[in-house]
């Protein structure tokens, strides 16, 4: 085959340091406007960005040219960033994060849960959400150093 052809879907999620709630609700749109462009400028498609004031999740097209652990750090260091010169003293993002890969069948699914994460928290805690995570994708953690 004379071309590279994929599609990559996966679903990013990560946290402010300790879940802190470094977000103001000011300042969420804005956010997940710039996370969006940065994804863009990485060539890949995000197809939606949001979370709430302590995390936020992307649904990302990765390109093959890519890799995702780059991808998500160049995204967080740049928000970081815009999120300091906001203004928003302390602001960090945890050192990890959660990538997982999900099926192209699954996206609307994806977009609808990331576009009501406000009402998801109202009812169920990051860490929770998180937990639920890793058992859904068969991802073994440890407690101990999960959370930062």
């Amino acid at each position: 085959m004379p071309q590279t052809l994929s599609f990559n879907l996966v679903h990013v999620i990560f946290s402010t340091k300790d879940r802190r709630p470094l977000i103001p609700d000011a300042l969420v749109s804005g956010l997940h406007a710039y996370l969006a462009a940065t994804a863009r400028n990485l060539d890949c498609e995000c197809f939606r960005a949001g979370g709430v004031a302590n995390h936020v999740h992307l649904a990302l097209r990765l390109p093959p040219t890519r890799m995702g652990a780059k991808v998500v750090s160049e995204i967080k260091t740049g928000s970081s960033i815009r999120k300091k010169e906001q203004g928003v003293r302390d602001f960090a993002w945890q050192r990890g994060y959660g990538l997982f890969s999900v099926s192209p069948a699954d996206i609307g699914a994806l977009i609808r849960y990331i576009e009501t994460q406000a009402e998801h928290h109202a009812k169920r805690s990051f860490e929770d959400e998180m937990r639920g995570m890793f058992a859904k994708y068969h991802v073994a953690f440890d407690e101990r150093y999960v959370w930062d």
